[in-house]
């Protein structure tokens, strides 16, 4: 199956958010965009151009744009925020408690330059923190996509879900691997391959990392069985127990602080149900600096060669 996820070439996942956002206002006349002075970072360009009476320009106010996209679903409206993800989160958590996740209005909050992969912009822009956030408030959704094609296959799909969502993605060009005609199903994990040895979960731009970390460990002699977990909440618990049933060990992938991230969400799970040796491919307990995207996942262990060695560490476990 390791075949079949080979890169076709690279594009951003916050481009393929603005293409399903795009596609999705061409098909569902309720739905809108809010975006707080990012239009270009977002990739919404497409949509103000071809819907502007749907499309509003908040300026540099995301508070105020979470409220106002309250008061829209209140009226029937699909509304989708956009920003960074540190200010879709950090800087808004109290407009999205009180005003959305409370009263479980129909608002997409959708973020992008999230992790350490946004790069130069440095600390200051890079939230870590954000999964953790957002999973912990009641009915929120939580959606963490890997590539372009899943970046927009989820963009759309959440407007058939009703309820507050919070749709993660990122700045650099990445490879695109998931064929475009995959379907996205919110909270069904999708299998990449199947092994016996030890299960890799992994979420957002970690999948690629896993993938290949995997064809590494094949050619070793070690069956990784590698998931995308892309969406957090709620989490796919039978994929899950089943994969981890079979190969008795785990390995957590994800650009994200070690606390509160997936692997939080997996080992509450486990320690429920199937308790195994496990491992964390995460930030741990430290905030990033400025540097180039692949920089950064290097030095905060996030790469190729620490999923690797992660693998290594939870067989000596098992």
């Amino acid at each position: 199956m390791l075949d079949k996820y080979v890169s076709t070439g690279k594009k951003a996942t916050r481009n393929g958010f603005g293409a399903g956002l795009y596609e999705i206002g061409q098909q569902n006349d309720e739905v809108v965009a809010l975006i707080a002075d990012l239009l270009g970072s977002l990739k919404m360009q497409q949509f103000k151009e071809a819907f502007p009476e749907r499309f509003f320009q908040i300026g540099i106010a995301e508070a105020n744009m979470m409220g106002i996209a309250a008061g829209l679903a209140t009226a029937g409206k699909i509304p989708y925020t956009g920003t960074f993800a540190n200010f879709s989160t950090g800087r808004v958590y109290d407009q999205i408690r009180q005003s959305i996740a409370y009263s479980d209005k129909n608002v997409k909050i959708c973020a992008s330059h999230a992790g350490v992969t946004l790069g130069e912009d440095g600390a200051t822009h890079q939230i870590l923190e954000d999964i953790g956030m957002m999973k912990m408030l009641p009915g929120m959704t939580v959606i963490n996509p890997c590539d372009y094609n899943q970046t927009k296959a989820a963009t759309m799909a959440i407007a058939e879900h009703h309820g507050p969502v919070y749709l993660r993605f990122g700045r650099p060009s990445w490879p695109m691997f998931i064929p475009e005609d995959t379907k996205f199903e919110i909270g069904k994990a999708l299998l990449l391959n199947e092994g016996t040895d030890v299960s890799i979960f992994a979420t957002g731009h970690l999948v690629w990392i896993a993938l290949e970390a995997a064809r590494a460990l094949t050619a070793e002699g070690v069956s990784c069985e590698v998931i995308n977990i892309h969406t957090i909440k709620p989490l796919d618990n039978e994929a899950i127990l089943d994969s981890v049933s079979k190969t008795k060990c785990v390995v957590t992938a994800e650009e994200h602080q070690r606390n509160g991230g997936l692997g939080d969400s997996i080992a509450q799970l486990l320690a429920q149900h199937q308790p195994a040796p496990m491992e964390y491919v995460a930030v741990n307990d430290s905030f990033g600096e400025s540097g180039t995207p692949m920089e950064l996942l290097d030095k905060y262990g996030l790469g190729t060669k620490d999923v690797i060695n992660a693998v290594k560490n939870v067989l000596k476990r098992k």
